[in-house]
Parts: structure tokens; sequence; C-alpha cells
């Protein structure tokens, strides 16, 4: 893979962070760009294709493709916790813009940079990826929500014109409009700095790490140190020419007649969007605020498509802001229009509850056989070409990092999931999808003889687990209805850590039972780093079970496709350190409580290893 950075280490870092779910399927290609004509030659992206798009209705048009569009300073890596939930769904494209992420920073003119030059390359990289037919939902964070809508505007140049149109747009952390004439001035004066001295002021504002003021600003109030130390890496990957260069090419300027001319809404932007529209906004975030959903609402739902006036916008945020390596240029629309309906705003208890409602987006999806609004042909959700015009709305109890943030990330995926399913196409329904699947036998078990003759839950683990085989959602015995009503009093979480998609439909759990995806690869010993995350998902599992404590103890199912090794060896993990067993007494436990406990021989090497005294860090 080419190097993404001039400085060696950090595209070495880069890529030794790299998750592998983004790692084993991207590509560095180059791209020249349809309009403009120039070329980026080491463009990192992201694609994974449905594993079951062939076999899914591909009438009228197949199940649409969702892309993934970064904003300033941002990269892929920011999206992969949303993308291991709708990758589920549906084929999933992103790309690293130029000098972001692992792209290489090339070409370096400042031309390459503006937002057309940007908008003109992701247009061009979408039309390569789209499949015939195929119908795009751009869900994008931060800037990049401006360059989706302009994606998604008819009246822009950049517009998928049909049959490739965007079906709908998802917005994080939105920005309305463009900065007021005299705020370019500054933030133009501001980039106009030479490189060291605008060095020094992102290292002041930067000075800290996990505790400096650019990553509370981010984060919000109250994130944990893992959220901090993550912003922080996000921060220091920024690099200043990029930064620059995009926030350079994203500001417009103006006419005599105070009319905005080129940047980031130099064209049609918000107004007179006809598709689908979802507004995700941060009760924390002051780096693109609340108010700014509101104006874009006010902005949509305006039977006028034209733009609000520069002369009545004001400034709503510092303008220092745009110094920050993830910051988006802050922007402000005229004064916000009479919204007939009131912002679904989340409150802080909401947002536990709902985090304890769907804590993975697939536990999120309506039971394909409910009655929609939307026609149906034998059974098959319809998937409208041009779905009606919807504006949604909603306030997370979150800063402008909700998008990566552990805490926010699983209920984000499953609001993003239900507005999908509800108002674009009912084809996204995972649910559908595995019904539609299985009822020909195209989506079930792999040797479906031995699956049936394991025992589908073990007895009490360290006090902790229960270690379980997969469900099927078409099995009469191991159904996630029967599982829930005969062990949904005890168990009340369950682990799925295998790799492929679920042979079942989490939401069938209903509500008592919460669902957590942790996808790992089979015959081989997990990693380190997955040991630590499976240990940290497993201690927020359990201090969240303290909370709801009952009479009666409860416990955590985990499970892989039959329970015996992958699980075993994480069970195994946890119980040396957290529970005080030795390692030998943990893996004669997992035998003991699930016969015949860890088979693979070098599953058993490896945890030895990992827990002799003398190889100990």
């Amino acid at each position: 893979m080419a190097k993404t950075r001039a400085n060696g280490a950090e595209s070495k870092d880069a890529n030794a962070t790299d998750p592998p779910l983004l790692r084993n399927h991207s590509k560095i290609a180059s791209y020249t760009a349809h309009r403009s004509g120039i070329t980026y030659p080491g463009i990192r992206v992201f694609y994974r294709r449905h594993p079951k798009a062939d076999e899914l209705p591909q009438h009228p048009a197949p199940l649409p493709l969702l892309v993934f569009i970064h904003g300033l300073g941002g990269s892929i890596a920011q999206f992969h916790p949303l993308l291991t939930s709708l990758v589920n769904s549906a084929s999933c494209l992103a790309v690293d813009l130029p000098g972001c992420g692992l792209s290489q920073f090339a070409p370096t003119s400042w031309n390459a940079y503006t937002t057309d030059a940007l908008t003109d390359l992701l247009e061009t990289i979408i039309d390569g990826y789209r499949e015939k037919d195929q119908g795009v939902v751009l869900i994008a964070h931060s800037m990049g929500t401006a360059i989706a809508a302009r994606i998604a505007n008819k009246q822009s140049a950049f517009y998928l014109r049909p049959p490739s149109h965007v079906m709908g747009l998802i917005a994080v952390c939105p920005v309305s409009g463009p900065p007021p004439p005299r705020a370019v001035r500054n933030i133009r004066m501001l980039l106009s700095l030479p490189d060291f001295i605008f060095n020094l002021w992102r290292a002041w504002d930067r000075w800290g790490g996990p505790e400096s003021a650019s990553v509370k600003r981010f984060v919000g109030p109250g994130a944990d140190l893992e959220a901090r130390q993550l912003q922080d890496k996000f921060n220091n990957g920024s690099r200043t020419p990029v930064f620059r260069r995009m926030a350079w090419g994203a500001l417009p300027t103006y006419s005599k007649d105070g009319k905005v001319v080129g940047g980031m809404f130099g064209e049609p932007t918000w107004a007179g969007l006809s598709i689908p529209v979802y507004l995700i906004g941060g009760e924390y975030d002051t780096v693109t605020p609340p108010t700014e959903v509101e104006k874009i609402r006010s902005l949509l739902e305006s039977e006028s498509s034209e733009g609000s006036s520069p002369d009545n916008m004001s400034n709503t945020s510092e303008v220092g802001a745009i110094v920050d390596a993830a910051a988006p240029v802050n922007t402000t629309t005229a004064p916000r229009a009479h919204i007939p309906e009131s912002i679904e705003a989340i409150t802080d208890d909401d947002f536990k509850r709902k985090q304890q409602q769907t804590s993975n987006v697939e536990e999120h999806y309506e039971d394909p056989t409910t009655p929609r609004d939307q026609d149906s042909i034998g059974g098959i959700p319809a998937q409208p070409q041009h779905p009606a015009k919807v504006v949604k709305v909603t306030l997370l109890p979150a800063g402008h990092a909700m998008l990566y943030m552990p805490t926010t990330v699983r209920t984000l995926a499953g609001l993003i999931g239900d507005f999908m399913n509800d108002h674009i196409t009912g084809r996204f329904s995972l649910g559908w999808q595995l019904q539609h699947l299985s009822r020909d036998g195209k989506w079930d078990v792999k040797n479906l003889a031995k699956w049936k003759s394991v025992q589908p839950v073990s007895k009490p683990i360290g006090g902790v687990f229960r270690a379980m085989k997969t469900l099927r959602e078409v099995d009469e015995e191991h159904s996630p209805k029967v599982f829930t009503a005969k062990w949904g009093h005890i168990i009340k979480d369950i682990i799925d850590i295998s790799h492929a998609d679920p042979v079942y439909d989490p939401k069938s759990f209903g509500e008592g039972i919460k669902y957590h995806k942790f996808p790992t690869v089979s015959k081989i010993p997990p990693t380190d780093a997955e040991v630590t995350s499976f240990i940290k998902l497993v201690d927020q599992i359990r201090a969240e079970q303290s909370e709801r404590a009952t009479n009666e103890q409860t416990f955590v199912g985990v499970h892989c496709h039959y329970g015996f090794n992958r699980t075993g060896y994480f069970v195994v993990c946890y119980l040396v350190e957290r529970c005080g067993y030795g390692v030998q007494q943990a893996i004669e436990e997992f035998a003991a409580k699930r016969p015949n406990g860890i088979r693979h021989s070098h599953f058993l090497d490896r945890l030895y290893v990992r827990y002799a005294p003398a190889m100990r860090k």
C-alpha cells in the first residue's frame, strides 16, 4: 500500500491501526475527476458489496449503495464503528479524500482541494462503483454533509442524475451555510499565515493531548478516556497543508449584490432537496451547534428553493474553531423560519433507554411481515425509485464526535437504520433479508446436522457467561423467539463473535435481550487487541446488568458458530483477567460447563503463551 503521508512514521501508524474491516475491503487507486480533469494518484477507497446482493431482488432496482462522506480533516476510519453495523444491510462505499486518512497528499495544487473539485472526485468514484440502475444513499458528517447535499440536489451541477439518483441523505452534525463576509475575510487571513505559525496555533490548541481544548471541544462534556484518546488520534492525523487547502477551497466570495459565489455553498445545497433527509445534531456540539440543524430544516421545509440572503446571516461560533484538526468551516444562515413540527430532542434519560433498546443497528429493523405504508409486491417491500420527501430531525446528548464515540455510535446506527428502512426502502431491513433468503435455504448455518447436535446453551461459566451456538431465525428449537421465552429471564445480553452476518434477526429477541455484534475470524485465535476490546465490552455489559439487577442472577451469552473455540478463548481470557482464575483453571472451567471445551490445540497453545508469567509485560 502506498504511503499516504510525507512523514513515513505517520503513514506506518495509520496502516498499523487500520481496522480489519477497512483494510480487507480497501484499495489505493488513481482517479481522474470527470469534470475538472484533475488526477488524484493515490485515493483510498473502501467498498464492501453486500454478501448476498445477487440473491436479493434486483427489480425495480438493486438495493441502494450506501456512500459515506467525511468532513474536513476526517477519514474513513471515523465511520468504522458505524460501518460495522451498516455493512450487514447494504453495499457500502467510503472514500478518504486526498491527503486524508490513507489517501496520498497528491496533487498538491490548491485548486485540487476546492469543494467543487472534491465533489467532482466523489461523483466520479461513486459512478464507478454504482451498479446498473442502483440508487445511492449518502451518509455524511460535518463538512461532508454540505458536499452530500450538493450531490443530492437536482439543481446542483454535481447531482447524480437518473438512474443513479440519490434516494436519501443522512447528515450527522451538518453545516447549514457559509460564514458572513467579515468572517470569511478573517478566516482567509488565518489560513494565509505561514505553515509554521499555523502549526504553532494548532499545537497550542492540542496541548495536553486527550485533555486538550481541541479534544474536549469535539467530544463534549463527560467523555471517557477512550473517546478522548480516539479524538486526539484523529486530530493528530490531520495535516496542516491539506487542512488549509480544503478549508480555503470551502470559503466563498461575495458579489457586490451580496450573493455567494464559489466555495462550499456557491450553488444549491440544502434548499430544494426533494428526497428523504435525516438531520442528526449534537446537543453539546460547539463545532456545528444544534442551531445549524434548525436552520437546515427551515430551508428544507420552505416552499422557496432560494437560499437565505447573506445580509441576514450571523456567525454562530467562533472563527477560531476552523483551526482545529477535524473542524468544519463554521457556518450560519438566516434566522430560523417557522417550523411546523417540533424537533425530536432526545434527552440523556431517553438516550440511555435508546441504548438499552438498540445496542446495534441489527436490533432495530421492523418485522418484514408488518404492514407498511409502502406498497409491496409479492411480500417484497417496494423500493421506490423516487422516495417521497420527508425531513426528520434528532438531537442526541452528544458532541461533534458522536459518529465514532463508543457511547453514542450504536444508538446512532440504530437511528439511521430505522430512517432508511422507514423512509427509503423496507429492503434495508435485515429481518426481511434474512427471511427472504431463508425461504429458499440461501442463508442458513453451515453443516446443519452438526449444528443441531450441539448443545444450545451451556451451564453457567465462572458465574458470568453462558456459551452458546448461533441461533437460526427459522429453527423451531433455537430461534430468537424460542430462546427469549426459555432463557430471556437470565440471559440479558448476547455477544455474537461470528464473522459473518447473523442467520437470525436480533430484533426478534424483543426489548429484554440486548444484541452485541463483535465480529472475529474463525479458525484463528483472537488478537490481543480483540481480547482487550472484548473484556471492555463485557465489563460494560456487566455494569449495565448490575444497574438493572433483579433477584435472579443474570448472565452474558457468547456465541460464534458452535460456541467452542473462539467463544472459549474469549471467555477464558476474561476469567483470567477479571475473575482471578489461573489459565489452566479457566480452561478447565470452560470445558466442564461446555463439554468438550476448546477443541483446537493452537487456541490452547496461544492461551498458555499469552498468560505465561515470564512473558507478561
